[in-house]
């Protein structure tokens, strides 16, 4: 039996994290872009579960206690493996100039 882990050597995992869907699309896009240009394969982008925090703060310090305001930030999530990436998949990668307010993070 072939063994799973020996089938995919060189793999890179990029992880987006923003708090805008449209950022984080056009984001994956262009990576997905540079990829494939490049001479690489990709797998992805795979949308993750969105992590929601919810924020409640009381309104006045001293009139109403039971007068609260909530917010809520939403965290979206893709993920994009790029299978065998060459030297300059890498190099563009690394020059890749994202729109701000979306996070990156590549791991082997």
């Amino acid at each position: 039996m072939a063994d799973k882990k020996n089938t995919v050597k060189n793999k890179l995992r990029v992880l987006l994290k923003s708090y805008d869907t449209n950022t984080i699309d056009q984001s994956a896009q262009r990576i997905a872009e540079v990829a494939i240009r490049t001479g690489a394969k990709i797998s992805g982008p795979i949308p993750l579960p969105t992590k929601t925090e919810i924020f409640s703060y009381q309104r006045a310090a001293s009139n109403d206690k039971r007068s609260f305001e909530q917010f809520e930030r939403r965290t979206h999530k893709r993920i994009i493996d790029i299978i065998e990436p060459t030297a300059n998949t890498i190099s563009e990668l690394s020059n890749l100039k994202l729109p701000t307010g979306v996070g990156i993070e590549i791991k082997q």
